[in-house]
């Protein structure tokens, strides 16, 4: 089973057979047409084993923004029909990823890493990602979900990083070199161990940005910048929350959800006014990943989330999805548990938006 692959300028069998992970002999053998392997031309269909094709994103690494970046960039290359577009941009000007998959009617849009400490969900979007593409040019079906189909009936949007300002701090730490170093060591309690860091660059809490219940989440939380809590000075102050927001309201998504760690936990409702068919959604995710569905989540107060703004502002299904267990962040031995439980999540959430 093949794929195939449009020659770009510079390419060569060589290069394609590297990228791709096969075999230089198995893809000359896979392209019988092409008269002379040496003198590829820019335009050119070249077929490409599928089935020997090496998994391209890493989940094996602390999944920073510059590992996502290069996993985008190869999963580009592989799969023409994938399309990429920037959101916006970080405090420190990280571009704010969006991968679109299909082309149908229906629009989820997905997001993680609001937090930055609960990085390890990025991954396991990007995997969606690659599972889905790799499915579709296979022509067979994922999760029992026929991907042809679904791309056909529904359009994905995935963000699958949030806050890469924040990913990186709590993944690498903080050296002298870095624009916010006095800020951030103050605001962390001059701790050089940022694993509990949440917020952006500022010191905000992005997922405590949004225009729901905002001044309450603000009257409740930390007075000034922090690791978390800080709402900041007003809804969407930030770039990332901002970008997120406008992006949502531009592509007028049916369903969304904002991805977070831990408890194994699915939230679905904001003040009661999430539509008659939340509920049903929910339990349907339970059926797919064993997560219990909760109507209220005391522990944020129902406020300035992403999902409560979702359905505050657009009466739609929206749920805040807490993945994993344990203390943040969760470490990558728990990736392919967390992969499994939320796979037939995010093909069956394309289905009803």
């Amino acid at each position: 089973m093949c794929m195939d692959y449009v020659v770009q300028p510079g390419d060569t069998m060589w290069l394609i057979a590297r990228r791709f992970g096969v075999r230089l002999e198995d893809l000359i053998a896979a392209n019988p047409q092409i008269a002379d392997p040496s003198r590829l031309v820019p335009g050119q269909v070249v077929h490409v084993p599928v089935t020997a094709a090496a998994p391209i994103v890493r989940t094996y690494l602390p999944y920073t923004y510059e590992v996502m970046a290069e996993d985008a960039n190869q999963l580009l290359a592989r799969y023409g029909f994938l399309e990429q577009e920037v959101a916006g941009y970080s405090v420190l000007g990280r571009e704010l990823l969006v991968v679109r998959l299909g082309w149908g009617g229906r629009v989820a849009f997905y997001n993680a890493s609001h937090h930055a400490n609960e990085w390890i969900n990025s991954p396991v979007l990007m995997k969606f990602v690659e599972d889905y593409c790799a499915a579709y040019a296979a022509g067979r079906s994922l999760r029992g979900f026929d991907i042809r189909t679904l791309a056909n009936t529904a359009t994905i949007y995935v963000m699958p990083m949030v806050n890469p300002d924040g990913v990186d701090l709590v993944i690498n730490g903080i050296s002298p070199g870095h624009p916010f170093y006095n800020d951030l060591l103050r605001w962390n309690h001059y701790s050089y161990d940022f694993r509990d860091w949440k917020a952006n660059m500022h010191g905000v809490d992005l997922n405590l940005q949004y225009n729901a219940g905002w001044e309450e989440a603000a009257r409740a939380g930390e007075p000034g910048p922090a690791p978390g809590g800080y709402a900041g000075p007003g809804p969407e102050s930030e770039p990332e929350s901002h970008a997120v927001a406008d992006f949502t309201r531009s592509h007028q998504p049916g369903l969304a959800i904002a991805y977070h760690t831990q408890g194994r936990v699915i939230y679905w409702n904001y003040k009661n006014l999430a539509p008659l068919e939340s509920e049903g959604i929910a339990w349907r995710f339970n059926y797919y990943s064993g997560y219990t569905p909760v109507g209220y989540n005391p522990s944020e107060a129902e406020n300035a989330g992403y999902k409560d703004w979702f359905i505050l502002a657009f009466r739609r299904p929206g749920f805040t999805i807490e993945t994993g267990s344990g203390v943040n962040p969760l470490p990558l031995s728990q990736f392919d548990e967390i992969y499994a439980e939320n796979l037939g999540i995010l093909l069956y959430g394309a289905t009803v938006a």
